[in-house]
């Protein structure tokens, strides 16, 4: 590899005009002298995560009727594992929330074999960060980067416990910046090429210098597995997460009371903007702080706190960084000209845990989620709760892990608890509409305990 990668270091930075031929400087993303002075430098402080959750003990039927023990349907997965990196040589460790949620108990492995048990500091689910600690002194700790510096092309490098195989070293190239997902809107995320697998999550993506420049999270994959699009939190968003789970072991957002899309060439056309960038407002919360300081639907921010907002995204991440009460500068096109306003920031905290994972009455036997508002939109519906396990009792009655409940006995079903409150009022059977795919239908279910049918 390292013959092959001087060969097209080479290839890009000889340039011939004519019959003369220079070299330019190298730009290449790779040290000529390779990548192991970096892992044996910052390979240390990077850590496997294991986890032990609770399950509900399988059952199976009998002829002595329902049995709490072994039998033909599956438990659940209990045990689970992921990468984290030590901040502070006193134990404290950066990870993912979905890596440890609803841990019953939390081992961490250094890479000297040493075991330790962790507790857990902070979570937030919303940015997917989480604080452990674990009871040590001198441990190595990892060097914290600048990800505003990175740009597409330049080389990283991953380290952590794909599959469980702890302190495997992975590399790439940053893909691109500002990537925005489902579920994340007021998150941007590093796009790399760096292969990522189940058990990478929580580890740390390293720049050049040896410096964490983000904490790995996602891929986008049709597998399961890698496919050359991994993504990951900035660490500067990691840290202002870790400071504040630290100070008071919750988040504080900042928010207005606006929602906004991206706008494209037709918008900005329509609205005679010099270029397609900013935030629509396409609605604003009654009473609300953006309101009271008179944003109203159709202006498009362009400006947040002096700092210029290109996607929508931009605009949720500014706001949400400020704190409560702040008031805040916005620079706004209205009527085909900028103006400026000033809105005074509301705050709102994000849950103390994250939620037992995807979450839903136990008794129907099947665990989900609502739809993020860009979810959504992309699927034209209103609500509705997006299925993400199922047990057997509810697969034999026809739900499906991907199904789209909408409906509940007729009641349109926004929330977890909205179905959990239909579910306390319904006795017999009962009929989800759901959404799979392009079509809608009814799926006939039992609302009694234990019972796929009635």
């Amino acid at each position: 590899m390292a013959a092959r990668m001087q060969g097209w270091r080479r290839g890009l930075v000889a340039a011939c005009l004519g019959a003369a031929c220079t070299l330019a400087p190298a730009a290449a993303p790779w040290p000529v002298a390779g990548l192991s002075a970096l892992v044996k430098a910052q390979g240390p402080a990077v850590v496997h995560i294991g986890v032990e959750r609770d399950a509900t003990p399988p059952r199976r039927y009998s002829d002595r009727g329902l049995q709490g023990v072994p039998g033909a349907e599956p438990a659940a997965d209990t045990r689970s594992f992921g990468t984290g990196f030590i901040l502070e040589a006193d134990g404290l460790i950066l990870t993912n929330a979905h890596v440890v949620a609803r841990g019953t108990q939390i081992r961490v492995t250094l890479p000297d074999r040493r075991e330790f048990k962790a507790q857990v500091v902070g979570l937030d689910a919303a940015s997917d960060i989480a604080l452990l600690r674990i009871e040590a002194q001198g441990l190595p700790t990892v060097r914290i980067g600048d990800p505003a510096r990175a740009e597409p092309g330049d080389g990283v490098v991953a380290i952590g416990s794909p599959y469980g195989f702890g302190n495997s070293v992975t590399a790439g190239i940053v893909s691109a910046k500002g990537r925005l997902l489902p579920g994340a809107d007021a998150m941007q995320f590093l796009q790399t090429d760096v292969p990522i697998n189940p058990g990478n999550s929580g580890g740390p993506l390293f720049n050049l210098q040896g410096e964490v420049i983000g904490i790995n999270s996602r891929i986008y994959s049709r597998s399961g597995g890698y496919q050359g699009l991994s993504f990951a939190i900035p660490i500067d968003t990691a840290m202002r997460i870790k400071d504040q789970l630290l100070a008071t072991g919750r988040v504080t957002r900042g928010r207005i009371g606006v929602s906004v899309q991206e706008v494209g060439q037709a918008l900005a056309d329509t609205f005679g903007l010099p270029r397609p960038a900013g935030a629509l407002v396409n609605d604003v919360a009654p009473r609300g702080a953006a309101e009271r300081g008179g944003l109203r639907p159709g202006d498009v921010i362009r400006q947040v706190q002096g700092r210029e907002v290109v996607q929508a995204a931009d605009a949720l991440g500014l706001i949400a960084e400020q704190p409560p009460g702040r008031t805040l500068r916005l620079v706004v096109w209205r009527d085909r000209a900028e103006r400026v306003i000033e809105v005074q920031v509301e705050g709102y905290d994000a849950p103390r845990t994250a939620p037992a994972a995807p979450s839903a009455p136990a008794r129907l036997g099947f665990a989900v989620r609502p739809l993020a508002p860009n979810e959504q939109q992309l699927l034209r519906v209103e609500g509705g709760l997006l299925v993400q396990r199922v047990n057997a009792a509810a697969s034999r009655a026809g739900v499906q892990a991907g199904d789209l409940i909408l409906a509940f006995n007729g009641q349109p079903i926004d929330s977890a608890e909205t179905l959990a409150n239909e579910l306390e009022l319904a006795d017999g059977a009962a009929a989800l509409l759901v959404q799979r795919g392009a079509t809608r239908l009814f799926v006939p279910i039992c609302a009694r305990v234990g019972q796929a049918k009635c």
